[in-house]
């Protein structure tokens, strides 16, 4: 398959927007405070909606170094309101490898960018059945010494990102060059209480500056690793005939070089070339999808602490940011390359994701080409002030997985139609869109922002999806804000591959249509629609200028067509004389769920003179609904309720001090599996633990920071300072609501060495 074409007229459209630039600037500016344009900042969202938007949420770098992540951000977004981490189902798997989850939508709905350009290596990892990746996400590909800022966006207003942004939007923004030569060395290290948990140690290293008057530079390294926990952590839940107990957290080796080449072209213009490569391995803790006692193999990998996959992410872009009098402009062309190399787990019944050979391995190939662009102009219309924002986007994916089509097709006589040479487990998709947003300021009360974008996906068709977002003014300090959109998500390069299948011999056939001698099948399938939910939201904010701060968000998502692992039979194999014909299932799309619930915050400056600055900060997010309406079971085991509280304290210019809390509560597995049969049906006496709830609980902990000098700083603290510890308890759903660790009490230090 060749792009060329495509591209071609991609990159006319975007040179197109370039020239019309200077037309477009000659309409007036509505206010230098709204319009001014500063060419270092990566517009994920556009200014104006950023401000209304009751579901934006900032984390500093400041923030990065007083509370540093052990290893991947996740660990700092998950304290954001309306923010759990989660699996993209209910199904316990991969228990430990939670991902974020914004607002209840799933991993899977929540698109990861940096610095604006989407991230998508987890979908070179097989999905399976339950509709879980073996996958730690996309978080943590760019070390926190490297991040300037991380911008969560989550609601009606996240909807003009595109597929897979139904949930919202986590941007993680890198530093920038800057106008003296500066670096840093920063160190990390973490060491558990408890020596069955494993702990960590990162170090990196950045460097920027100017090379001559208009070319700058930007370069970052990182090497990072986090030991496994061992075998014995969740030891006491091995099963009576069990090989491997329950998997622990699983150990991560990270590399990451990236650099960055700034081109200043004049005052109004800039084109920056930048070009990075990452490594991630894993240590291998024993984890596996649906056996229950695991293997002898599963048990010596987990025991050597093997590494049993690897990914490597290559990635480079160009993007050119200009001012055009009172209008701008961005363009960016990108290319992400990611090689997933892993020994060979089981496409199949009960080895299903069971490493099943210490030698052979297999990799899938994931390329992923975008250009896109956008032109912000101000403009006057009558007495109303205008912002619009008009861009498009285009994006061509291309999946190589010979391994993930390798499971027969023969059984109970083979799949009529079946491709002999299955594709080669090549799948591709090519998705086109273009978008508008209008910002009106509509007196000195109302912000009104309508927009609409309009996707072309290669196989799904078209989808539009319109917004509207509103705001407006009770008072000087006191804003009522809404929104409403239709987000969508297209069917990942699994599912819909007609030459991606799943097979069992019986057991896992549904109870209602038990196999009838040849086992069942499911299929992917090229004729799934696209998923999609109208998102909605409506809130108060409270911002006066003495720096207190209060939201209270209610929102509601109806959510149509989530594809899931069919359950009733769209036909049958022939059958052989010795042998009954094979049930033959789809993927498929379920008919409507809901997610529903509370978000908001209250901040609280309780001290601000000079050095001394006391800062009582808190969010919640209440959970109200999460769940199919038709099945009436969760989407995924989240918490009924997060509330995130700190103290953070700047007792004089060099000494910060902080204390966190996080109350979690109640959490209710499924009830069903995903064959949607009884799980007490299937349990027998043992319907108690599979029903298992994970009542609330709570974690603590206290960090410090003192500045040596202004580059030169010392930090440390203790998580978990209570020493709160959950066990996993079993893997796949068989665990109830236990079905991740919490780790114990760990002590950390960090230094960060600048010039």
């Amino acid at each position: 398959m060749s792009s060329a074409p495509v591209y071609r007229t991609t990159l006319s459209a975007s040179i197109a927007l370039l020239i019309w630039g200077p037309a477009f600037a000659q309409s007036p500016a509505p206010d230098a405070d709204r319009t001014a344009v500063d060419l270092d900042t990566v517009r994920v969202t556009a200014e104006a909606i950023a401000r209304q938007a009751l579901g934006t949420s900032v984390i500093t770098v400041e923030d990065i170094e007083r509370r540093p992540p052990a290893n991947d951000l996740s660990e700092l977004i998950r304290t954001m309101p309306g923010v759990n981490l989660t699996g993209n189902s209910a199904s316990g798997q991969y228990g430990n490898n939670r991902q974020i989850d914004l607002r209840g939508m799933g991993p899977e709905n929540t698109l990861i960018l940096v610095d604006g350009k989407p991230v998508g290596s987890r979908d070179s990892i097989r999905m399976g059945r339950s509709g879980e990746r073996n996958t730690r996400g996309d978080t943590n590909w760019v070390p926190a010494e490297a991040v300037e800022r991380i911008e969560v966006l989550r609601g009606p207003a996240a909807a003009r990102y595109g597929s897979g942004a139904s949930g919202g939007v986590v941007n993680i923004i890198t530093k920038r060059p800057t106008g003296d030569l500066t670096g840093s060395l920063s160190l990390f290290g973490q060491v558990p209480q408890h020596g069955e948990e494993g702990g960590s140690q990162r170090a990196g290293v950045t460097l920027s500056g100017p090379l001559t008057d208009a070319l700058s530079f930007r370069l970052y390294g990182n090497l990072n690793k986090t030991e496994a926990d061992s075998l014995d952590l969740n030891g006491d839940f091995l099963t009576d005939a069990g090989v491997t107990p329950p998997a622990g957290r699983e150990g991560v080796r990270n590399r990451d070089v990236n650099a960055l080449l700034r081109w200043d072209l004049d005052d109004a213009h800039v084109v920056e070339f930048e070009a990075g490569t990452s490594r991630q391995g894993n240590i291998y803790a024993g984890d596996r999808a649906v056996s229950l006692d695991g293997t002898p193999l599963t048990t010596e990998l987990a025991e050597q602490g093997a590494e049993t996959n690897r990914m490597y992410r290559n990635s480079g872009a160009v993007t050119h940011r200009g001012r055009w009098g009172d209008a701008s402009s961005r363009v960016t062309l990108a290319f992400e390359g990611t090689n997933n190399t892993r020994l060979n787990e089981g496409l199949a019944g009960g080895p299903e994701g069971t490493i099943g050979s210490a030698t052979a391995s297999s990799t899938s190939r994931l390329r992923n080409y975008a250009i896109d662009g956008e032109v912000n102009l101000p403009t006057t219309l009558g007495a109303t002030e205008h912002v619009w924002t008009v861009g498009f986007e285009h994006r061509d994916s291309e999946l190589e997985d010979p391994y993930s089509v390798s499971q027969s097709g023969n059984n109970g006589g083979g799949i009529p139609g079946l491709d002999p040479d299955r594709g080669g487990g090549k799948a591709d998709s090519r998705t086109s869109a273009v978008f508008v947003e209008d910002n009106i300021y509509a007196g000195e009360r109302w912000i009104v922002t309508p927009g609409v974008r309009f996707d072309h996906h290669s196989q799904f068709g078209n989808n539009a999806s319109p917004s509207l977002n509103v705001q407006f003014a009770l008072g000087d300090d006191l804003k009522l804000k809404g929104g409403v959109a239709r987000a969508f998500k297209a069917p990942n390069l699994y599912q819909s591959n007609p030459n991606y299948l799943y097979y069992t011999m019986g057991f896992g056939c549904p109870d209602n249509f038990p196999s009838l001698g040849s086992g069942c099948y499911i299929l992917g399938n090229a004729d799934l629609d696209a998923e999609t939910s109208l998102n909605k939201e409506i809130g108060i904010e409270w911002a006066p200028v003495s720096g207190h701060h209060a939201s209270l968000t209610y929102f509601h998502n109806d959510y149509r067509d989530k594809v899931v692992a069919g359950v009733t039979p769209v036909g049958l194999t022939p059958g052989t004389p010795v042998a009954g014909p094979a049930r033959i299932f789809r993927w498929e799309n379920a008919p409507e769920a809901v997610v529903s619930g509370l978000e908001g915050n209250f901040n609280v400056p309780l001290l601000g003179t000079g050095g001394n600055v006391l800062k009582w900060n808190n969010n919640v997010t209440y959970m109200i609904e999460n769940e199919n309406t038709v099945t009436r079971q969760p989407l995924s085991v989240i918490p009924e309720y997060t509330v995130n509280t700190s103290l953070d304290w700047q007792a004089t210019d060099a000494l910060s001090l902080l204390l966190t809390g996080t109350f979690y509560g109640r959490q209710a597995p499924a009830t069903r599996d995903i064959n949607n049969d009884d799980r007490c049906d299937e349990a027998g006496a043992d319907c108690a633990s599979v029903r298992q709830v994970r009542e609330p609980y709570s974690i603590w902990g206290i960090g410090a920071r003192y500045r040596i000098t202004p580059t030169v700083s010392l930090g440390g603290g203790v998580n978990n300072l209570l020493d709160k510890r959950l066990f996993r308890e079993s893997n796949s759903q068989y665990a109830g609501a236990a079905t991740y660790n919490e780790p114990g009490r760990s002590y950390y230090v960090s230094v960060r060495l600048g010039f």
